[in-house]
């Protein structure tokens, strides 16, 4: 079975912390590793300095990680090589300039024909200070926002809290049901992006970035507060099978603040004897299918995180997606599963 390697989008405008979200992620993911792609602007590339302190055309960082300064045009053949079974690569981070348009990104993921590349969401981050200036300058930095999977509005720790709530308040009313954080310094938990590795694998180098010797906070005081949501994890687990088209409705029309989604599930369709793996990112649902190993319960288990989620609700839908029939279920009920599963229908 080929392993898919998600392509994770980080756009937003000048300045709003989109490098030291990736500087972060960087550093405290737990062995993952990251392809970097970064499409700067201009003919010097500051943000690929500022990630791996040089402006080679691909580069090893110290974790292991490889970073890459391209113009757009060169992503197909870059994503290529990343995608190579060499490369040991577990996601693609690619870091858009701060003026790109993201449409043109997400378009190029999704018409890859890689088998081993799909697209692993779009995150926008918000300078929170500037942004309702920037916004009123560039009217399409909100039609950005609305492509997006999640909305970071970096830079809370620099607003009063009055002027935050407003301005997460005015996101939300733009992009639906899109999850809208706050953060600060870029500090997101990386297995809200991504899956890290396990935790009894040796930690790597850590990466050193120009980020961390510009910042005058401590990083490494644990008495130092850093402005963040706090995230809620809950587990759902099922010794019965699922109802594919419940749980597809499930993913499609999510709790509120839910944006992340993994497991795998077992459905109730006559015949079926595979294994489906779940992941959600936002808005964006993948399935893919294996066997279930010799002697492996055939549980369905998800994991779900977010913020501001209401677990007792979330779980109460889930639990609503156990198939109830005394008659299993017809292939035609996997359809809506097949439509978010590449190279598979």
């Amino acid at each position: 079975m080929v392993r898919v390697i998600p392509v994770v989008i980080v756009a937003g405008f000048l300045g709003s912390g989109k490098t030291t979200l990736l500087n972060y992620l960087l550093r405290n993911n737990r062995g993952t590793r990251i392809g970097v792609v970064v499409n700067d602007f201009g003919a010097v590339n500051i943000d690929a300095m500022l990630v791996a302190g040089q402006v080679d055309a691909m580069v090893s960082l110290g974790n292991g990680c490889v970073c890459c300064a391209v113009d757009v045009s060169e992503l197909d053949d870059l994503f290529g090589q990343l995608a190579q079974p060499r490369s040991a690569v577990d996601v693609i981070v690619v870091e858009a300039s701060g003026l790109a348009e993201p449409r043109n990104l997400i378009r190029m993921v999704i018409a890859n024909p890689n088998p081993r590349i799909a697209y692993g969401g779009l995150v926008e981050v918000v300078d929170a200070e500037q942004f309702t200036t920037t916004s009123a300058q560039h009217p399409e930095l909100v039609t950005h926002l609305r492509m997006a999977d999640l909305v970071l509005v970096n830079k809370a720790d620099r607003v009063e809290p009055e002027a935050l709530a407003a301005l997460r308040e005015q996101i939300t009313e733009w992009v639906g049901q899109v999850p809208v954080y706050a953060t600060t310094h870029g500090r997101i938990d990386p297995g809200l992006l991504f899956d890290d590795r396990a935790p009894e694998q040796p930690k790597v180098a850590q990466q050193l970035s120009f980020d961390s010797l510009l910042d005058d906070h401590d990083h490494d005081d644990p008495d130092h507060h850093h402005l963040h949501d706090d995230y809620v994890s809950l587990s759902f687990t099922s010794d019965r099978p699922l109802n594919p088209r419940a749980l597809v409705s499930f993913l499609e029309d999510p709790p509120p603040g839910l944006f992340r989604a993994k497991g795998c599930v077992e459905f109730a369709v006559a015949g079926e004897r595979r294994k489906f793996e779940l992941h959600l990112v936002g808005r964006h649902i993948v399935f893919t299918s294996s066997t279930w190993s010799r002697g492996e319960q055939r549980v369905s288990n998800l994991v779900l995180i977010g913020a501001g989620l209401d677990a007792d609700a979330a779980l109460k839908r889930l639990h609503d997606t156990i198939f109830e029939g005394e008659t299993q279920m017809d292939e035609q009920a996997l359809l809506g599963v097949w439509r978010y599963t590449p190279s598979e229908v």
